[in-house]
């Protein structure tokens, strides 16, 4: 869903995506975060992409689990806080992107069994998982304090690790599948190049 998209990319200003951690269950995984924000810089030069950490640790402590805004409505509120409206103005940040999701092994099947002889050691035995990745970021402006759009993705794939001797993990790429496809649909919105 896209509400109010940026007509010729965002420009000269910044742009900085962070992982919701606010779940007692789970939390947005920081590799994931640093994926995407490498994808997008990868792709599109012009986009400045601030580093999650440097971010939070720049508006410490605003940005931390139990104080960051749940809301677009909350920035208002934020911005009023001179500190934190001097270090956006510096950073020139303009789109906030929070991502909220993880990935998951969603059943396993298989054994294996290792051991170590006078003839040497080795491994027999089959393995099989599933990993389900579910991701959805959604973007805020800091110009206009509200949600511009919403994207999501998902990616679901099937691991397998046969070993005779020696285990070999066949292992399937679903972080970086939701990851490419959480930073494509980024583009689309940000870039002035697509």
């Amino acid at each position: 869903m896209v509400f109010n998209a940026p007509v010729d990319g965002i420009g000269d200003a910044s742009v900085v995506i962070l992982g919701r951690r606010h779940a007692s269950d789970y939390e947005t995984e920081p590799d994931f975060i640093e994926c995407v924000g490498d994808h997008i810089a990868a792709r599109d030069k012009a986009i400045t992409v601030v580093s999650e950490l440097d971010f939070i640790n720049a508006l410490y402590p605003w940005f931390e689990p139990r104080t960051a805004p749940l809301y677009p409505e909350d920035l208002e509120k934020l911005m009023q806080q001179a500190p934190v409206a001097q270090r956006l103005a510096e950073m020139r940040t303009q789109y906030m992107i929070w991502i909220d999701g993880s990935t998951i092994r969603t059943d396993s099947a298989g054994s294996m069994t290792c051991g170590i002889g006078p003839g040497g050691a080795g491994c027999f035995g089959f393995g099989t998982w599933g990993n389900d990745s579910d991701y959805e970021a959604t973007i805020w402006d800091f110009t206009n304090r509200a949600e511009v759009g919403r994207i999501n993705a998902t990616a679901s794939g099937q691991s397998y690790m046969p070993a005779v001797v020696v285990p070999i993990p066949i292992i399937a790429p679903v972080q970086g599948t939701a990851c490419d496809s959480v930073g494509d649909q980024l583009l689309k919105f940000l870039s002035s190049e697509h």
